[in-house]
C-alpha cells in the first residue's frame, strides 16, 4: 500500500495581501494537518512569502511577479524538481506560467485553477484554453463566478466547483463585546461600526466615509481595520469632511481580527466590483455581526436581504447611510440579523467543510490527469 502524501503545489503571483492570500494560507495548512505535501511557491517580495513562513507553511521564492522567460524557465525547474502531483494556481501570471511551464513535462501535474473575485474572465481563445483545456479543474469562491465561467466562457459544467472560502469558526466565535472593547481601548457606551478590507477601491471605503458623515448618530465610531493602497486617499477624505479623530479610527492592520470584530455592533462592506465571498464577511457572521453590505459577486449568496444582514446598491450613499441609521436605532433587530448570519455561516463556512470539498476537487483533477485535453 502506498503511503505517500499527495504533494500539492500553490502558486500566488500577487504580492498583495486580502482575502485571497489569506485563503491560501488556510487551506494549506489545513490540509498539511490532514497529512499532505503542500507547499507555495510566491515571489520573495510579496507579503504571503513573509506570512506563510510565520505560520509554518513551506515557501519558496520565484520569480513570478511578472509574465517573462526568466520566471517561466524558473518556475519549469522548480516543478520538475518538486513533482507535485496537484498544482493550484491563484491569479493570472502565475496561472498562465504555470500552464506553460507543465505544458510538454512527460509527467504533468493535474491543474486547478482557484477564480477567487467576481471580475469577468475575458472571453477569448487564450481564457478558453487556460481555464478549460490547461486546468483539470476550476474553482469558484462563489456561485455566480461559477455560473458566468460556465454560460459565458464556455468552460463545462462538470470541471467547475463553487467553494465558498471556509474560517475557522471557534476562532471567531461571538464574544462580550464590552470585553473586547477594553481590551483594545475602545469606548464602552457609544455604538461603533466598523469595516475589515484591505484598502482598495472597489471596497467602498470611500462610500462609508462619506455615509458615516451623514449618519443622525452623532456619537458612533468608525473604525477602519486594514492597510493598502488607498490609505492616504481615504485620510485625506476624513479630513475634507472635517470628521473629528475621536469618531473615525484607521488602525491599520491587525492580527486578531476576532477580538475587533467582537467590539462591533455593526460590521459594513459597501463593495462596489470584484468580490467573490468576502473573507471578512464570513468572520462577521461568524461572530454574529449585524451586517449591512451590497449584492456584489458572491455576497448575495450569503447575505439575504433583511433576514442574515441589509443589502444596499453599490456606490448609493444616501441608502448605505440610511441602513445604517436603521440598524444603530435598533438593536434588537441588530440582534436577529447577527443570529441569522451566525447560522448561515456554520452551515456554510466552516474550515471543515472547505477541506472536505477541496480534498474531494484535488481527487477529481487527478482523476482527470491523464484525459487528453485539446491544444
Amino acid at each position: 500500500m502506498n503511503t505517500t502524501p499527495l504533494k500539492i503545489l500553490h502558486t500566488e503571483s500577487s504580492l498583495g495581501w486580502g482575502g485571497q492570500e489569506l485563503r491560501i494560507l488556510t487551506e494549506a495548512l489545513g490540509m498539511v494537518q490532514r497529512g499532505l505535501d503542500v507547499r507555495l511557491l510566491t515571489p520573495r517580495e510579496a507579503t504571503i512569502f513573509q506570512e506563510a513562513e510565520k505560520r509554518g507553511l513551506p515557501v519558496e521564492s520565484v520569480p513570478i511577479a511578472h509574465k517573462n522567460l526568466f520566471g517561466l524557465l524558473t518556475l519549469r525547474e522548480r516543478i520538475q524538481s518538486l513533482q507535485p502531483d496537484v498544482i493550484i494556481t491563484h491569479s493570472s501570471t502565475d496561472s498562465w506560467l504555470t500552464a506553460l511551464a507543465t505544458r510538454f513535462m512527460d509527467r504533468r501535474p493535474a491543474l486547478i485553477r482557484l477564480r477567487h473575485i467576481s471580475a469577468p474572465v475575458p472571453v477569448n481563445p487564450a481564457n478558453r484554453w487556460i481555464y478549460g483545456s490547461a486546468s483539470q479543474m476550476v474553482v469558484t469562491t462563489g456561485e455566480g463566478i461559477l455560473q458566468r465561467l460556465i454560460q459565458v466562457n464556455g468552460i463545462p459544467a462538470d470541471q467547475v466547483r463553487s467553494i465558498p472560502t471556509g474560517i475557522d469558526l471557534e476562532r471567531y466565535a461571538p464574544g462580550d463585546p464590552q470585553s473586547a472593547r477594553a481590551a483594545l481601548g475602545l469606548p464602552g457606551v457609544h455604538p461603533i461600526i466598523g469595516i475589515v478590507a484591505t484598502l482598495r477601491s472597489w471596497k467602498g471605503h470611500h462610500d462609508l466615509i462619506d455615509a458615516f458623515a451623514r449618519l443622525d448618530h452623532p456619537q458612533a465610531m468608525l473604525v477602519i481595520i486594514g492597510d493598502g493602497p488607498r490609505e492616504d486617499f481615504l485620510k485625506q477624505r476624513i479630513t475634507a469632511l472635517r470628521l473629528p479623530p475621536e469618531r473615525i479610527r484607521m488602525v491599520g492592520r491587525q492580527e486578531n481580527i476576532p477580538l475587533w470584530l467582537r467590539a462591533l455592533d455593526l460590521f459594513v462592506l459597501p463593495s462596489l466590483a470584484n468580490e467573490g465571498v468576502p473573507q471578512a464577511l464570513i468572520q462577521a457572521m461568524a461572530s454574529a455581526r449585524a451586517i449591512v453590505s451590497t449584492p456584489v459577486g458572491g455576497i448575495p449568496e450569503m447575505i439575504e436581504n433583511g433576514i442574515s444582514g441589509l443589502l444596499v446598491p453599490p456606490g448609493d450613499v444616501p441608502a448605505l447611510s440610511a441602513a445604517m441609521d436603521t440598524l444603530l436605532g435598533d438593536p434588537a433587530r441588530r440582534d436577529a440579523l447577527g443570529a441569522k448570519a451566525l447560522e448561515v455561516a456554520r452551515a456554510r463556512c466552516s474550515l471543515e467543510i472547505m477541506l472536505d470539498r477541496m480534498e474531494g476537487v484535488i481527487h477529481e483533477a487527478l482523476r482527470r490527469r491523464h484525459t487528453p485535453h485539446a491544444a
